[in-house]
């Protein structure tokens, strides 16, 4: 369990033709989702290289979740299916250095998924928030504090 009060910050590559679309219809459908969810967008998720997956975990972000179109619905073919295999692989580079490879994931929505994804975003945040943060901070007493961007951001 991350420490009290930790709030993990998440962030989201929505693909521009379904799961910002989603996001979009979860907000005009007034669905409440975590506020530490920040949403990227993106042409496709095709574009979505494991670099981009390791540094945001690397500047401090908690997870990441990549949001594309249904399978055999991209609207550049194959662009999901791109960002599948280089999720696996992101979360594979995170297994082999020690960290939780829950830290990545990836889901598939339609532009009218807006509740699911909603929810998505809510189950993520609760799971991330299990696990803790991914830079703790030790003061000495035996409990980790609040991630390392946290202490960045008082300096």
């Amino acid at each position: 369990m991350g420490p009290p009060g930790f709030e993990p910050l998440v962030v989201c590559f929505c693909c521009q033709w379904c799961s910002y679309a989603a996001a979009d219809m979860a907000g005009a459908m007034r669905l409440s989702y975590p506020p530490n969810v920040r949403i990227v967008l993106v042409p496709c998720t095709g574009r979505v290289q494991e670099e981009h997956l390791l540094a945001a975990l690397e500047a401090g972000v908690d997870g990441v979740l990549v949001s594309g179109c249904l399978p055999g619905q991209c609207h550049y073919v194959n662009g999901n299916r791109k960002a599948e295999k280089r999720v696996a692989r992101a979360r594979a580079i995170l297994e082999e250095i020690g960290e939780d490879p829950e830290r990545i994931g990836m889901v598939h929505n339609a532009a009218s998924m807006g509740p699911q994804l909603a929810r998505c975003f809510r189950d993520t945040t609760e799971r991330l928030r299990a696990l803790g943060p991914i830079f703790p901070v030790w003061d000495g007493s035996g409990e980790p504090k609040q991630a390392g961007r946290e202490a960045q951001y008082r300096e």
